[in-house]
């Protein structure tokens, strides 16, 4: 076996991405205060073709330094925007039909493992600050609430990473429909 070149990789030139059919998931970043994190949510964007990164509250936005150091580029790939207030966000998004779910440990959670996307559904998932979570508005006014199911002694995972486990997941289970 033989590591690949990045000559070999067949990646996608930024204007091929662009107009490239997307994933039908939208990304809500409410409140994230790293910047590493944010540049790492939009690489993970970039790799599954996810549609949109909205970046709510005090998330940081591009261009910024510490953003660009994990992005490596990716904040001139994925479409981003961002908007104050995540709730009236959420309320917006809800009246275009798009599927609103908060990643979030909560009472009637739905275990990732135990969620199955529908056909033509258009997902913005909510991720929230790294310590106070989604916010209760949020996660009240969401369709419903998805959970990592975790089992050491932490029940926490850093939102880069549970973002990467989410939109892997999804765009998996999307991928085969």
């Amino acid at each position: 076996m033989r590591k690949l070149k990045n000559s070999e990789l067949d990646r996608l030139s930024v204007e091929d991405f662009k107009s490239t059919q997307k994933t039908s998931i939208i990304i809500v970043l409410d409140n994230i205060r790293s910047l590493n994190n944010i540049g790492s949510v939009f690489r993970t964007c970039d790799a599954f073709l996810i549609e949109k990164i909205y970046l709510c509250g005090i998330t940081a936005t591009p261009p910024h330094k510490d953003i660009h150091k994990t992005a490596l580029g990716s904040t001139e790939t994925v479409a981003w925007k961002y908007t104050e207030n995540t709730l009236e966000l959420i309320e917006f998004l809800q009246s275009q039909n798009v599927k609103v779910i908060s990643i979030e440990q909560a009472d009637h959670a739905t275990m990732l493992n135990d969620f199955t996307p529908v056909a033509n559904t258009t997902y913005a998932l909510v991720f929230g600050n790294e310590v106070k979570g989604v916010q209760q508005a949020v996660v009240s006014a969401s369709d419903m609430v998805i959970e990592i199911p975790q089992f050491g002694t932490k029940h926490s995972l850093n939102i880069s990473v549970s973002c990467g486990v989410i939109v892997w997941d999804l765009f998996s289970k999307i991928r085969s429909i």
